[in-house]
């Protein structure tokens, strides 16, 4: 079961390409989404409302903001292919929730070489910018430059986006 992972900036075109890798495997590709509902932000829901008019019927749209590793067992099958998007806001629910980051890290490192369907995870590369002014701000980079670099070493294939292009790092 090949693994994907594709790392780039906001905004670099990640979630286009991990889209067109997924249309290109399956008729009727599982579209995990991460984004949480935040009531007061308009701007975050008009955001979360455009993404899902863009995706069509071919696909199955499942939003969670936690149970990764759950939705992955549900929805694997051999000739499944699920996408992730994004394992960045993934990482900030869990520290929003209180959630033990580095247990919910290692569970869906275990699991995602056990599947038997196709996975393409999603994630920014946050550790190429600004150091941030905040200790929170400054572990939550910390903690997604160690969320990726699990998730590199599991993936069969890892892929950088920069202005749209995808380069091949493994």
């Amino acid at each position: 079961m090949p693994i994907t992972l594709i790392l780039g900036g906001a905004r670099s075109g990640k979630s286009r390409h991990a889209e067109e890798l997924a249309t290109s495997l399956s008729d009727h590709p599982i579209y995990v989404a991460t984004a949480p509902l935040i009531d007061n932000d308009h701007e975050w829901l008009a955001r979360i409302e455009r993404h899902r008019e863009e995706r069509d019927t071919h696909w199955q749209v499942i939003e969670e903001e936690l149970a990764l590793t759950s939705v992955l067992k549900a929805q694997d099958g051999p000739q499944s292919v699920v996408l992730i998007d994004c394992l960045t806001l993934w990482l900030s629910n869990l520290i929003f929730a209180g959630r033990e980051i580095e247990d919910e890290v290692e569970l869906l490192c275990e699991l995602l070489p056990m599947l038997v369907g196709e996975v393409i995870l999603v994630a920014n590369e946050v550790g190429m910018g600004l150091v941030p002014e905040n200790p929170e701000g400054r572990a939550f980079r910390d903690a997604q430059g160690r969320l990726n670099q699990r998730l590199a070493a599991t993936a069969d294939r890892v892929e950088f986006i920069a202005a749209g292009l995808p380069i091949c790092l493994k």
